[in-house]
């Protein structure tokens, strides 16, 4: 067994201090079964066209006790240029609490991967997840002060820091969704000292309903971010007050603009990797309920040439099971999703390419240097051996591609 540690005994606690819990894990198995490119699933589409039922006869059942995981190739670029062919998978922890929800930020000062968990109760509050790359993915638990519910994230480079390649990243930035006491608020921390700073807090005096994920644009710093009501679904948020909508926030002079609005529940986004598109995935069929008529569907944007509005929005994917959530893009121009089987990932035109199916919901990913780890809440998977690489893998790593 691994030495790792987390704080899941300690979460009927109201308060932890802002450090590192440490206290035997809870575990389940540690699974090292591979998943090879030679057992690659080959989706036959016309026969999916005609038989309801294809899938069912081809996967197991997988929800109560996901353990399997499989490679589905809808087109012969997924296997050819997206897993390519040394690609292997297997499962990595099947927990008793679900510590990976979403975020997936790495640092490269701690060689760190930087999960949140999923919410619990207010006695409960999202803890972050730390996988640490140097030691075998062990996984310890940390709160930090000003991140009362924490969601999505991705590194904070403040103004007049470079973000060129070969540039560490100082601090990570968290989507704090709030609670009742507290604003839905953007906080950075440095995850080596704990040290905490909120940078944003309110929309000129109104308050957001639940910040929930963001990108910085690598070329002028503005922060690009969702704002969703899951904060007031899962009960720790008053009733919202202000539109789901999509944000430019500028750090270095305040200003702060509305760049896209009508979603039913505005979630994950993210930058093609020649900054021309903005995609946007809307979850709106997740909401206090699951209702698969509302949106489960990604939009794209174009970028206009002042890196600061968008216009021509237009439905990129819908998905089929279940709703897209945290997304990512390959320095291919693939767009990848976490959705309510594993994960989706279609070419940049929106042809469906491929799956890392899972069977259960996987709420976002996070890419490694030739490889891509999958959260699906209590369970953490990796597929290996990929040739697809994430869009911000040689700046956060500081490698070549």
């Amino acid at each position: 067994m691994l030495d790792e540690y987390d704080d899941a005994n300690i979460h009927a606690g109201a308060h932890l201090s802002y450090e590192t819990v440490r206290l035997p894990i809870i575990w389940k198995i540690v699974t090292t079964t591979l998943v090879g490119m030679s057992s690659i699933i080959n989706v036959d589409l016309l026969g999916v066209a005609t038989n309801p039922g294809y899938f069912s006869n081809l996967l197991p059942s997988n929800v109560t006790t996901p353990t399997t995981i499989k490679l589905l190739s809808y087109n012969d670029t997924f296997a050819a240029n997206v897993l390519g062919p040394d690609a292997t998978a297997r499962q990595l922890y099947d927990l008793d609490w679900q510590a990976f929800h979403e975020m997936g930020t790495y640092n490269r000062e701690t060689n760190s991967v930087y999960v949140t968990s999923n919410y619990q109760s207010l006695d409960n509050p999202i803890n972050v997840t730390v996988i640490d790359l140097g030691n075998n993915y062990s996984i310890s638990s940390k709160r930090y002060k000003d991140v009362n519910e924490a969601n999505g994230g991705t590194n904070w480079f403040p103004p007049g820091f470079e973000q060129g390649n070969g540039t560490t990243a100082p601090r990570l930035l968290f989507c704090d969704e709030g609670d009742f006491n507290a604003y839905s608020q953007l906080t950075s921390v440095d995850p080596v000292t704990g040290e905490s700073e909120v940078i944003l807090n309110n929309y000129l005096g109104r308050n957001f309903s639940s910040i929930n994920d963001i990108r910085q644009h690598p070329v002028t710093g503005d922060l690009w971010f969702t704002d969703a009501q899951y904060g007031y679904f899962q009960y720790f948020r008053p009733k919202p007050t202000i539109p789901n909508q999509v944000y430019r926030f500028t750090p270095s002079t305040g200003e702060i603009a509305v760049v896209a609005s009508g979603f039913s529940q505005s979630n994950g986004l993210e930058f093609s990797p020649d900054l021309k598109t903005l995609y946007v995935s809307d979850t709106g069929a997740q909401e206090f309920d699951q209702n698969f008529t509302r949106p489960a569907t990604i939009y794209a944007f174009d970028i206009q040439e002042d890196s600061r509005t968008l216009a021509n929005r237009r439905t990129f994917a819908y998905v089929d099971t279940g709703f897209p959530d945290g997304i990512h893009t390959d320095t291919d121009g693939n767009l990848w999703a976490g959705c309510g089987d594993g994960l989706h990932v279609w070419s940049p035109q929106g042809t469906l390419l491929g799956k890392v199916w899972i069977g259960v919901d996987s709420n976002n990913f996070a890419f490694l240097p030739g490889k891509v780890l999958v959260f699906s809440n209590a369970q953490l998977w990796i597929v290996e051996g990929i040739k697809a690489v994430g869009r911000e893998i040689c700046r956060d790593f500081g490698v070549s591609c």
